[in-house]
């Protein structure tokens, strides 16, 4: 009875064969026992998953040597991690496509903030989790989708070119020699290829506009044939099929380059000194298709100050009768779109 109470059940005996897989994919039996107590490591409480704090929590009483033999397993041990990727695939995916079919795969990359400059890839970039430009390391993935879960099943650190342009600064690292600087997307399109080699279901490729504005990028998933939906700056220019994209505009001398193009259209329609008319062409929503709305002409007064240090010399003018009004207006016309 006693004994019946500690016996594992079906998801023990699941989990233990998953882990079994992961030690084998690791190669030698002596980085078995390490691997399995790095993930007990990570799974254990605690918000550090750094190998020293884990080493505390695994061995209290010895973690001189529980701290050596996890640093050596992550740092030193030979072990291939696209071996390690492989072995998760042929776990997780057959149970996912139990329940439905592949639909997609998701190409991102995930930036990890990072202090110091002497960590791998290390640079200042952008970095998503901030938002804004940041010390840290980045890595582009590719992850399988069902309707119901996902998997990444390729993941690669982003090396920056300044990086690959210094070899001493590489060598420091531990990055192997002949390291050629790749772009995400060439990444991404490598792991892409990857994948199809190694037959994994094929679904629709998703990606942001990182990825989506690159026109060699979508050319190359299109020579696979392989359907894909990503995101697109607002500056991208498109043409019907069978017709050709417009010529640049030509430039005028000594005006530099020709102004961008932009949504809304904007014109004055007052002289200097009696206010700016702004003329809005909106767009509403009718049905599923977009349909042009009754241009809104609105005229905001400004008169001109003295000259200051700062970068505008416009102000709004607050004697000209009549302004709340037409701010009122205005904002009334933003409500009602």
């Amino acid at each position: 009875m006693g004994a019946s109470l500690f016996a594992p059940g079906p998801q023990e005996k699941r989990f233990a064969a998953y882990i079994e897989g992961l030690a084998n994919a690791a190669g030698h039996a002596d980085r078995h026992t390490p691997l399995k107590n790095y993930c007990m490591g990570l799974l254990l409480p605690g918000e550090r998953k750094s190998v020293e704090p884990m080493a505390a929590r695994l061995a209290p009483h010895d973690v001189r040597r529980m701290h050596q033999s996890l640093h050596h397993f992550v740092a030193d041990a030979p072990w291939n991690d696209k071996e390690m990727l492989a072995q998760v695939r042929q776990q997780v995916l057959p149970t996912m496509q139990k329940h439905s079919p592949v639909v997609a795969w998701i190409v991102d990359d995930t930036a990890f903030p990072k202090q110091g400059k002497y960590s791998v890839g290390v640079a200042r970039q952008y970095c998503g989790q901030i938002g804004k430009q940041a010390n840290c390391q980045a890595a582009v993935s590719l992850s399988v989708s069902t309707w119901s879960a996902s998997l990444p099943i390729a993941w690669r650190l982003y090396l920056p070119e300044v990086w690959c342009e210094d070899a001493q600064r590489c060598g420091q690292a531990g990055v192997p020699e002949g390291a050629a600087f790749q772009t995400k997307p060439e990444i991404a399109l490598e792991q892409i290829r990857q994948a199809m080699e190694a037959e994994v279901p094929v679904g629709v490729v998703l990606a942001d506009a990182g990825y989506g504005k690159g026109t060699q990028f979508r050319t190359a998933l299109s020579q696979l044939r392989l359907p894909y939906v990503m995101g697109i700056e607002s500056n991208t220019t498109v043409w019907e099929p069978g017709q050709q994209p417009l010529p640049a505009p030509a430039r005028k001398p000594g005006r530099g380059a020709p102004p961008k193009r932009i949504a809304a259209q904007c014109r004055s329609s007052a002289p200097f000194g009696k206010g700016v008319g702004l003329r809005f062409v909106i767009f509403g929503l009718e049905g599923r298709c977009l349909a042009p709305r009754q241009p809104t002409q609105v005229t905001f007064p400004f008169r001109r100050c003295a000259r200051t240090s700062g970068p505008s010399r416009l102000q709004p003018d607050r004697t000209v009768p009549g302004r709340m009004a037409v701010d009122r207006v205005a904002q009334e016309r933003i409500r009602t779109f």
